[in-house]
């Protein structure tokens, strides 16, 4: 009796050290997994502000219901795997996508076939979209080169009246009647300098040092005045520079300038004041924010009081991003002397403006462009090489200069 008592007791001691054992391994194993998943996190490489369309930048005939459009980006980081952002934000009904397709573009209408992928969410190759919503597709593998570019080819079903998408894209899309999703070239398609419904892409990082970073404003970053197909807005060159030192090649760069945009009231587009949020905080990835914006306000102004609320909103913008851990960089105003904005009120403004980010201390760093562009000998003005021709936009040349005026070691912060 007494030796059956003893081997219980050695059972049941041997098995709970066993469970203990077991606990401690499935533990470790979980905590093991928990640092490797904590490692990878998603990181936005290439992004487009979505705005209401308006009725002129609406796409050609076909148009895009029951038709196929393809789009090309280009990116800043690589990786292995990806996921698309596709938006309806704007519409007032349902948008039907019937099938997604990626591949590396091959130039203009053409693509790469071998690399093609077919896009799913949920599992499914279609998805409806409802009214004022964004969708994320499911990830998809994908060697995704460094500032590479890709085609996103969508063949719709029905589409809203109103369409979501980002008019000043400088880039040429195709449309081909019918489904033509797949097809490795499109010889024959309609042709638009607009995107439309694609919102963003990310990508899979396995460093915790790749980050983002945030450019806000106007069409001086998204880059009227650029060359249309060839990815030579500031934010391009920014990019180009990070990627070639490898100090910062793992640090991606997001456009979200929207064409005559303002700050606070009025322009195109939501304000940056009401899509801060959308635009900066919420984007994967960022670490650092740099905002080039307030021309438009101050263009359409007849009052010093826009200095205030200018340096009002920036303040806003400075609180909500330190309070999320990001940095901001300010950027001056460029002159614009000579152009339809201009008017010594105007100007006593962009002054004011400029010599608070310069001084105030209250951004993390400032990134002077209008020292960097505005001519030595009549500093109301852009340098005739920096100027587009109308005054008020950069040229090619322009944009380069201020690629490179950004120090890079902001970004080592």
């Amino acid at each position: 009796m007494t030796t059956n008592r003893v081997s219980r007791k050695k059972l049941v001691s041997a098995l709970f050290c066993l469970s203990f054992l077991m606990i401690v391994t499935i533990s470790l194993a979980a905590v093991a997994a928990a640092g490797s998943e904590s490692s990878e996190r998603w990181v936005g490489t290439w992004a487009a502000s979505q705005q209401l369309v308006e009725r002129h930048n609406l796409p050609p005939e076909p148009g895009l219901a029951y038709n196929t459009l393809r789009q090309v980006v280009r990116v800043s980081i690589g990786g292995d795997q990806l996921r698309l952002k596709l938006s309806n934000q704007y519409g007032i009904s349902e948008l039907e996508i019937e099938s997604v397709h990626i591949a590396q573009s091959a130039g203009g209408h053409r693509i790469v076939p071998e690399t093609g992928k077919y896009v799913t969410f949920s599992g499914k190759q279609s998805v409806t979209i409802d009214p004022i919503e964004t969708v994320v597709s499911d990830p998809i593998e994908f060697s995704l080169d460094p500032l590479s570019t890709v085609a996103i080819t969508i063949k719709f079903g029905d589409v809203p009246r109103t369409i979501t998408g980002h008019p000043g894209s400088r880039t040429t899309s195709y449309i081909v009647p019918g489904n033509g999703v797949d097809l490795e070239s499109m010889p024959n398609a309609v042709t638009t300098e607009r995107w439309y419904i694609i919102a963003g892409i990310d990508v899979l990082a396995d460093s915790p040092d790749c980050a983002a970073v945030v450019v806000l404003g106007d069409s001086i970053t998204d880059g009227r005045g650029s060359t249309t197909d060839q990815n030579n807005r500031w934010p391009d060159i920014l990019a180009n520079r990070l990627q070639a030192d490898s100090d910062t090649a793992h640090i991606a760069v997001l456009n979200h300038g929207i064409g005559g945009n303002a700050v606070v009231a009025g322009g195109l587009g939501p304000t940056l004041y009401s899509r801060f949020e959308r635009d900066a905080l919420d984007q994967p990835g960022v670490r650092w924010l740099i905002i080039l914006e307030g021309v438009n306000d101050i263009g359409g102004s007849s009052s010093m009081k826009t200095a205030e609320d200018l340096i009002d909103a920036y303040r806003y913008f400075i609180n909500e991003a330190h309070n999320r851990g990001l940095l901001v960089y300010g950027a001056t105003i460029l002159p614009f002397g000579g152009s339809g904005y201009y008017s010594p009120l105007r100007e006593q403004i962009r002054q004011t403006v400029n010599d608070w980010i310069r001084t105030s201390g209250e951004f993390d760093a400032v990134i002077d462009f209008d020292a960097a562009l505005r001519d030595p000998d009549d500093p109301e003005k852009l340098y005739y090489l920096y100027d587009s021709g109308d005054n008020l936009h950069p040229s090619a040349a322009g944009y380069q200069k201020m690629g490179e005026t950004v120090d890079l070691s902001l970004f080592s912060k």
